[in-house]
């Protein structure tokens, strides 16, 4: 429920409110429009947003008005998480210019194509999580007043953070699909915070949360089976 009790919905403003928002970081850097990896990236966010909240309104409405808020939030937590977005918004501009506008970077198609499947595929691995696990807060925090437990199922039989994993394929996916190989040699830095963040979410969730020291026992990838 959300704040006056009501059942959430689809935030059709804040999908629009992303798209025009992304789009003009792309678009005034690449100084023109035609740019279709740009377009294509741009619908599968929006689109992979909107079918993720869909059904998330009508299967877990809970998890839904949960993911909205960020109360009760680490405050190392708070600190990455302010962090990563900064990053998205010199890391998009820094692909218009190397692709488009000075195009220093040639990507095949093919190689385009590949990070449209990856961003496709990180919308998938995002459902399949919702799916499993009620208590996927975009903070990290101990829900108790909804009676947080360890998760072991789906993706997590795999991988300790299975949305960490669907934000890599994205960072991976982004400049291969927008063709930048610069845009490529950052994914290093994000990857870095999201490895950190993984680090400190287990000390917190080891410390708090039963059961969870015992599934670490047992799963032994953070993000990438057979990596790490």
């Amino acid at each position: 429920m959300n704040e006056n009790g009501n059942p959430p919905r689809v935030n059709l403003r804040r999908a629009s409110f992303t798209c025009v928002g992304l789009g003009t970081f792309l678009f005034l850097a690449a100084g023109t429009l035609r740019w279709a990896g740009a377009w294509v990236f741009l619908l599968e966010i929006t689109i992979g947003g909107l079918i993720t909240e869909a059904w998330l309104a009508r299967h877990d409405p809970g998890l839904l008005a949960e993911r909205r808020t960020a109360r009760g939030q680490a405050g190392w937590d708070r600190v990455i998480t302010m962090i990563m977005p900064l990053l998205w918004l010199t890391w998009l501009p820094l692909m218009a210019l190397d692709a488009v506008r000075y195009q220093t970077s040639i990507a095949p198609f093919w190689l385009q194509c590949a990070g449209a499947a990856m961003i496709a595929a990180s919308f998938y691995i995002v459902y399949r999580t919702y799916r499993e696990n009620s208590y996927a807060a975009p903070v990290v925090k101990i829900q108790r007043e909804r009676g947080h437990a360890a998760v072991t199922t789906g993706p997590y039989a795999y991988v300790r953070h299975p949305i960490y994993a669907s934000g890599l394929l994205t960072y991976v996916g982004t400049p291969l699909l927008l063709g930048s190989w610069y845009g490529l040699a950052i994914v290093p830095v994000m990857a870095a915070l999201l490895g950190l963040r993984s680090l400190m979410e287990e000390r917190m969730l080891t410390a708090e949360l039963d059961g969870y020291a015992e599934y670490l026992a047992r799963v032994r990838y953070r993000l990438v089976p057979m990596v790490w």
